[in-house]
């Protein structure tokens, strides 16, 4: 399971199956029992110092590996807020997309993600027809937030990007904060990627 593995990874913590950056006293899918479980990553303790951190992928930024860098679930499936319906508790614990764009109420005095790339845009948006800009689409988001507007609001000279020639575009001496989301769900494998009308960076380029 790539959710207990890349915990043990990044938190130096062996964890059961299909939990993120929790310790092995969490239920699946029982928010009550992750008060005071959590595990600090290293993504984590890099912030603490004051480090430029960040994650880049082409899966989800979402899913289990990428999240576990900077997320506490008791569910690797709880993306988004829709996720909880196939919870048996999700009680008030956020989900991971909301994890990503609220870091620092878990750490304060820290300044968030310098950088975050990938996929699974679909969990950044509300479930409004024609939010996707690509797609047109509905986001997954059943709490009507936009989370690619809140990266945008919370940090001083950011950028949200979600094609390829916006993410060309970005100038690294004035952006501090970039969150580029390509694909509603993981980016294109490299062979199908020139099939993308909206076009999406490589990973070398990310």
């Amino acid at each position: 399971d790539s959710a207990g593995t890349m915990s043990a990874m990044a938190t130096g913590i062996k964890t059961d199956v299909g939990l993120i950056s929790v310790n092995q006293n969490v239920v699946r899918g029982d928010c009550s029992t992750q008060a005071g479980n959590s595990a600090m990553t290293f993504l984590e303790r890099a912030e603490t110092r004051g480090l430029a951190t960040g994650v880049v992928t082409t899966a989800r930024l979402t899913h289990a590996t990428p999240a576990a860098n900077y997320a506490h679930a008791m569910d690797r499936d709880f993306e988004d807020d829709r996720d909880s319906e196939g919870l048996a508790n999700p009680g008030d614990c956020p989900d991971i997309a909301r994890q990503l764009i609220e870091f620092t109420n878990n750490l304060p005095g820290t300044d968030g993600l310098e950088v975050a790339l990938g996929g699974g845009r679909r969990s950044f948006l509300p479930r409004i027809d024609g939010i996707d800009p690509e797609t047109q689409g509905p986001g997954e988001r059943l709490d009507g937030r936009n989370l690619t507007e809140e990266w945008l609001s919370n940090y001083p000279n950011s950028n949200y990007v979600w094609n390829r020639d916006q993410f060309l575009d970005i100038d690294p001496a004035s952006t501090q904060h970039l969150l580029g989301l390509f694909e509603p769900s993981h980016m294109q494998y490299s062979l199908d990627r020139e099939l993308d009308s909206a076009g999406e960076p490589t990973l070398s380029e990310m």
